[in-house]
């Protein structure tokens, strides 16, 4: 394992789309092309529900392992203002579709959403559901930070509709703790999951990260040993994205030399997945695992598991509308890109404009690679057909694929391709061979995370 490890530990996208940003036809894109996709997907979707996805971008300290957008301040003034102008992007949508959207699926992220006080966040999610309507089985999530998520944030949400939240642990050594600059005791996670049983939550999740600055086997060990003491519902398991080129980064604050070596994050991988098995975890998706209870485990089951640029989510909507500075809306057949500088966004929508400083729309190649990537990533199989061979170009990723079937992490015959057992540590750079659009123009410099 140790030579594949070598072999495929490569630059390759987590593929929470297709085409993957850096490949997007930003050339061609249009604010008009954009509008126009979202409304066939909406009236697409009258009876299936639409996703919602709510960036709320601030923290009060900088962790350095994070790679997502974020504006640190210890300013809470700034609460109100951006949940107005959260509040106003989400009536030009609502305006655009001219109809009341039926929500099925709401999650908040960021940044910190806890930042926010439980009033605000109470009224943010009023607001929301005030212009729409509910699906039956709608979910509504959050994540938090355990040292400032309060008992009065989880009953606020579960007030207005929440009953899953995901806690970031990432690892209980103190000394990586400080090289994240994340220092919270097991303590504070125990009494948050606690909490949040307590009000009735139905599933807890915990994200655990291996592979970080001066992170040992043995520590990996250890916080999933703790982790197992409050049985969250499920663990998402991610390996460190070491991506220090990206712009107001911290990663910079420590070297290649003081992360952990490829081979080394397999190891930790191995150990941590084994160990999560034998504590009755099941391994769904790529890096997720989750207790058969959970509606995870339970969508990878009956075939609803999907991905999207949340995660991994338990069931599919075709329209997802990201709200907030930053937040990428998913059409099916478009992506688009809200601007990143927050004054700029609630500028934008101050002014009445959708603020998309970006964006792509899938032609049919694209929609048939999308598909093919989704199904090994979410089911770890997929299917082609004649039709599709009449548009893709087959040859080139069967022979991407020639190889990876060789060390046995694929079996294919003339219409399929299955992940196997082995293979499955290796779905990104299975993923990869479906990616005609990189196998086209290899990036120049480096822009994707280590896939191992």
């Amino acid at each position: 394992m140790c030579g594949l490890v070598q072999k495929y530990n490569i630059p390759g996208p987590r593929y929470t789309s297709y085409p993957t940003v850096p490949y997007w036809d930003i050339e061609s894109f249009s604010g008009k092309k954009w509008n126009s996709s979202l409304l066939k997907a909406f009236q697409e979707s009258q009876e299936e529900g639409i996703s919602i996805y709510i960036h709320l971008p601030f923290c009060e300290n900088m962790c350095t392992f994070c790679g997502c957008h974020k504006r640190i301040t210890k300013r809470h003034e700034v609460e109100k203002p951006y949940i107005k102008a959260v509040l106003r992007e989400w009536e030009l949508y609502v305006d655009l579709m001219e109809s009341k959207p039926m929500i099925k699926e709401l999650h908040l992220g960021g940044g910190t959403p806890t930042f926010f006080s439980p009033e605000n966040l109470k009224i943010l999610i009023e607001g929301i559901v005030r212009l729409s309507k509910k699906t039956d089985e709608i979910e509504f999530s959050f994540e938090g930070h355990p040292n400032n998520t309060q008992k009065e944030h989880l009953q606020a949400l579960y007030e207005v509709g929440f009953r899953r939240v995901s806690f970031g642990v990432q690892d209980y050594n103190l000394t990586v703790q400080r090289a994240i600059n994340r220092i919270q005791p097991f303590e504070n996670v125990k009494n948050v999951t606690e909490w949040a049983r307590e009000i009735g939550y139905t599933s807890v999740g915990h994200d655990i990260i291996y592979g970080l600055p001066f992170q040992k086997y043995s520590d990996v060990e250890e916080t999933i040993f703790k982790t197992n003491a409050i049985k969250p519902d499920r663990i998402a398991f991610y390996s460190y994205a070491h991506v220090p080129w990206l712009k107001g980064n911290g990663q910079r604050g420590y070297s290649d030399s003081d992360l952990p070596s490829s081979v080394e994050k397999k190891a930790q991988y191995e150990m941590g997945k084994k160990m999560l098995t034998e504590f009755g975890y099941k391994d769904v998706g790529m890096d997720h695992f989750s207790l058969p209870t959970d509606s995870l485990y339970q969508a990878l089951e009956n075939g609803t598991l999907h991905r999207n640029f949340m995660g991994y989510t338990p069931s599919k909507t075709k329209l997802m509308v990201g709200l907030g500075a930053s937040s990428i809306s998913d059409s099916w057949y478009g992506f688009a890109q809200n601007v990143k500088n927050v004054e700029e966004y609630q500028n934008l929508v101050s002014q009445g404009v959708i603020p998309i400083f970006r964006g792509h729309i899938l032609n049919e190649e694209d929609e048939i690679l999308r598909k093919h990537i989704l199904n090994i990533m979410c089911q770890f199989k997929t299917t082609w057909n004649a039709a599709e061979k009449e548009v893709i170009d087959f040859e080139n990723i069967l022979a991407h694929l020639s190889e990876l079937e060789a060390d046995g992490l694929v079996e294919i015959n003339d219409k399929n391709i299955k992940v196997t057992d082995k293979g499955r540590p290796f779905v990104r750079n299975i993923s990869m061979a479906f990616d005609l659009k990189m196998h086209r123009k290899k990036p120049n410099t480096r822009i994707f995370s280590m896939t191992v």
